[in-house]
C-alpha cells in the first residue's frame, strides 16, 4: 500500500468521514502541503507528548488532575457523568456546569463487547466512596445505549445512597412541535413540569 492510500485509509476510519471525504481531505493537503502539512506534523506531535488523560476524571488536559479537577471555585458536591470528551467539551462552553465532570469514554454495549469493565465506572464508584460527592448528574446521550448505561449508573449510586439526577429532556428551546420527532415529544410530555406563578 502507498503512503497516499495509507493516508487516506487512516482519513477513512475517522468519525463521520469515509473514503470520499478522506480522500478529498488528503488531496486537499496535498495541495497545500508546504503551509499545512508541516504545521499539522508539529501540532499532532505536541498533542502527542504533552496531553494527557486525567487520572481522576478521565478529561484531557496538560495536567493530571486536569484544570477543572484542580479548580477550588467549582462544585467538588456535583458530578456530571457524560459519555465521551466532546459532551464535556460541550456542556464547558455553554456554561450551564459548576461542578466536576466524570469521562466513560463509551457507552454499555453487548453488540460491541463493552461492559462496566471496559468504562471508566471503577474511579467513579471510587470517587463516590471518598464521601465527598453529594449528587451525580447523568449526562448520557438520549439513544438506547445511553439511557441503559444512565440506568446502570444510577442503580450503583443509589445503592450508595448518593442523590441521582439526569438531564431534562424534550422540547428544544426554540423548538416548533411540528419539527419534532414522536420520540422526543413523548419525552416533553413524559418530563413536562408545573408552571409556577413569576408575579
Amino acid at each position: 500500500m502507498s503512503s497516499l492510500s495509507e493516508l487516506i485509509n487512516i482519513f477513512s476510519k475517522l468519525p463521520t468521514l469515509g473514503p470520499r471525504s478522506a480522500r478529498r481531505i488528503v488531496l486537499y493537503l496535498l495541495k497545500h502541503k508546504d503551509k499545512i502539512v508541516p504545521s499539522l506534523m508539529t501540532t499532532m506531535e505536541k498533542v502527542q507528548s504533552e496531553l494527557v488523560l486525567c487520572e481522576e476524571c478521565g478529561n484531557i488536559d496538560l495536567t493530571s488532575p486536569c484544570n477543572i479537577c484542580l479548580n477550588a471555585k467549582r462544585d467538588n458536591g456535583k458530578v456530571c457523568v457524560v459519555e465521551d470528551i466532546g459532551d464535556l467539551w460541550a456542556i464547558e462552553k455553554s456554561n450551564a456546569f459548576d461542578g466536576k465532570y466524570h469521562v466513560l469514554g463509551g457507552v454499555l454495549s453487548a453488540m460491541d463487547g463493552v461492559g462496566p469493565d471496559q468504562l471508566n465506572l471503577t474511579q467513579l464508584i471510587k470517587r463516590i466512596k471518598q464521601g465527598k460527592v453529594k449528587e451525580i448528574i447523568i449526562a448520557t446521550n438520549a439513544t438506547t445505549e445511553g439511557q441503559i448505561t444512565g440506568q446502570f449508573i444510577a442503580d450503583q449510586c443509589m445503592k450508595a445512597g448518593v442523590l441521582t439526577t439526569k438531564l431534562a429532556q424534550g422540547m428544544p428551546v426554540g423548538g416548533e412541535l411540528d419539527l419534532l420527532d414522536y420520540n422526543t415529544m413523548s419525552a416533553a410530555f413524559t418530563s413536562r413540569s408545573e408552571v409556577k406563578n413569576i408575579s
